[in-house]
């Protein structure tokens, strides 16, 4: 099956203290459409690093990572943003959900932010209750509980149809059981819509859940 997205020796490094730290160190992969891989690591080891790269929200040092065949750090500013927008759901672990807007506002949002008004408050009501949320309609994140508001985040991954997910740590602030729910939702709408799965987790168990795994360690796959 045809790569979705590729990347080519990403090299990522941070100055803390005047110190040079190279976070990432010459990282490649291939995912594949409707792919679902989990990359696993130690707390430090460059996971999110490499799933931001990956999606667009923090340019590598060097090395080059394309989606369908175009390099993501060669495009404009703009067509990078709509790249984001349009292509790509994120999901992390702290939720990020705006507490002065209610669940169905919050899922729209991406929607919204790039002029698709038109039918986002019926497909964000509609993907709320895919995550069976359909009776919480109206409420404001912190009316509900953790899990629920990571389903909340998973709706509103997939409001633009994007092709790929990203999802870090999705069940790091969670319970096992309270976990494992939400994993079951994520995967659901994952195979249901088509798109392919980026997962980074610390758990060899949520790793399982993945067609493939990759081991990350000190800032290089092994």
């Amino acid at each position: 099956m045809a790569a979705i997205l590729s990347a080519e020796n990403i090299r990522r490094t941070y100055t803390v203290a005047k110190r040079e730290i190279e976070v990432l160190k010459g990282v490649s992969l291939d995912l594949a459409e409707r792919e679902t891989l989990a990359v696993m690591g130690e707390s430090g080891s460059g996971k999110s690093t490499l799933l931001h790269v990956l999606g667009g929200l923090d340019k590598p040092r060097s090395g080059e990572v394309h989606f369908q065949g175009t390099n993501v750090y060669k495009m404009s500013a703009a067509r990078l943003a709509r790249f984001r927008s349009a292509n790509v759901g994120y999901v992390f672990q702290s939720f990020h959900l705006l507490p002065e807007l209610d669940i169905v506002e919050n899922v729209a949002l991406p929607a919204m932010a790039g002029g698709k008004t038109r039918g986002a408050t019926e497909r964000a009501e509609n993907l709320l209750d895919q995550v069976g949320l359909g009776d919480r309609i109206g409420h404001r994140p912190q009316e509900l509980s953790g899990g629920e508001q990571q389903r909340v985040a998973i709706a509103r991954s997939l409001m633009n149809d994007p092709d790929i997910i990203f999802a870090d740590e999705p069940t790091g602030n969670l319970d096992s059981k309270t976990g494992e729910k939400v994993l079951d939702y994520l995967f659901q709408l994952v195979e249901a819509s088509r798109h392919s799965l980026v997962l980074v987790t610390h758990s060899r168990e949520v790793a399982g859940r993945c067609a493939r795994m990759l081991l990350l360690k000190d800032g290089a796959l092994i």
